[in-house]
């Protein structure tokens, strides 16, 4: 059984993102989960493809109608 490793900047070249995105995330406690050895960050792949399969959508989220309406009534306002 081989166990594959990320470190950050494997990371956020997948997922074209900032290092300093992962880092606030780690701070944070936010997903994806991550090794420390040695003073070391990496991310296990099984983490990793745990993580982006619950990032899959079927669709975009509807807008909710009481911020829709919050946001038409400040336009209303403006104009």
């Amino acid at each position: 059984m081989t166990i594959r490793h990320l470190n950050q900047t494997e990371l956020a070249r997948r997922w074209r993102m900032s290092e300093r995105t992962l880092e606030r995330w780690r701070w944070l406690g936010q997903p994806p989960r991550f090794l420390k050895i040695g003073g070391r960050v990496v991310y296990r792949m099984e983490d990793i493809e745990a993580f982006e399969a619950k990032q899959l959508r079927q669709r975009t989220p509807r807008r909710c109608k009481s911020r829709a309406s919050t946001i038409d009534a400040k336009d209303d306002q403006n104009a």
